[in-house]
């Protein structure tokens, strides 16, 4: 098949490419540009290994084709990293030991910061809700929810 041409805003940053009309946005990100924070689990869209915000909306990248992202603006853990705005959720993470071995981190976080802006003081049960289609098969997810929950406490409201 013919490569298609695509243009997007990629953390900030204008990406003009040509790309086979079937490749995912995750291998798109991962093997065009190198940004491997976007970890390829389930490739079924069921793990969140592989979220990122397109558009400010949290998707996962493994469920859409790099050409559906053209004219788009997508950000991935690199980019809201740099940028400092998960600072606080990274932070939790690391003092609640959520981290582990790293593989969901990017999405967990990513996940966690979308729960926060929508709703900056959840329960536990509304974390655990909201986070439930990002797998961990290292901490049992307790850690994960007390960092999420300590960083909500910690933000008092604020979550930019």
């Amino acid at each position: 098949m013919k490569p298609v041409p695509i243009s997007l805003i990629v953390n900030g940053e204008v990406v003009e490419a040509l790309v086979p009309p079937r490749q995912h946005l995750a291998d798109f990100l991962r093997e065009n540009l190198g940004l491997t924070g976007t970890h390829i689990g389930c490739e079924q869209g069921v793990c969140g290994a592989c979220s990122v915000r397109l558009d400010g909306e949290v998707v996962r990248a493994c469920l859409v084709l790099a050409v559906q992202a053209d004219g788009s603006r997508v950000d991935t853990i690199e980019g809201v990293s740099d940028a400092g705005e998960l600072t606080h959720l990274q932070r939790a993470f690391e003092n609640r030991n959520a981290l582990q071995c790293g593989y969901c981190t990017p999405g967990m976080l990513l996940t966690a910061a979308e729960l926060l802006k929508l709703n900056p003081r959840p329960s536990r049960e509304e974390i655990r809700e909201f986070i439930s289609g990002n797998y961990c098969r290292c901490t049992g997810y307790h850690a994960i929810v007390d960092a999420i929950e300590a960083a909500a406490q910690a933000s008092g409201g604020d979550v930019s």
